[in-house]
């Protein structure tokens, strides 16, 4: 996916996130210890620290909303450095599939009501967790219906 140090986004398959999806999804879901975002500044000043490349906080919110999408591989390496993500997350789709439903689970683990469930669920019997799940999944059936619903317009 590389040529003479620059990486091209989109070689794959169309369904893949962008570049940019992929930058703004880290920003949403790493975060700092007291859960407040990282800003464009501090996320560039680190990339610059690791690289010794210019990057500013401009390029990097430019690649976050896909105004560009053309960064060196170095640029990509640091971001994955400094986020805390193997560097396939931007360089191989099925890998970076697989790193953002890790990211979502962790994020999702570290909401204060989902880790009690968890820890509620943990010594129930499997036949208790599979009625657990399926209670889950209706509910989550219900709310997207009714998400659905309110978007309709109205005639």
């Amino acid at each position: 996916m590389s040529t003479g140090g620059w990486c091209t986004v989109e070689e794959s398959r169309p369904d893949a996130p962008t570049l940019a999806a992929k930058i703004d999804r880290l920003f949403h879901l790493v975060r700092r210890a007291n859960r407040e975002p990282f800003s464009h500044e501090e996320v560039a000043r680190a990339c610059r620290e690791l690289t010794g490349e210019s990057f500013s906080a401009t390029y990097l919110w430019q690649l976050r909303t896909g105004r560009r999408d053309n960064p060196t591989k170095r640029h990509l390496e640091a971001l994955a450095s400094f986020f805390q993500v193997p560097p396939a997350y931007f360089f191989d789709d099925e890998q970076g599939a697989q790193i953002a439903a890790e990211l979502d689970l962790l994020a999702a683990i570290r909401d204060n009501a989902v880790r009690q469930l968890l820890l509620r669920a943990a010594d129930l019997s499997p036949e208790a967790l599979r009625t657990v799940g399926d209670v889950v999944e209706a509910i989550g059936r219900r709310e997207a219906e009714q998400a659905k619903s309110r978007r309709k317009p109205t005639d």
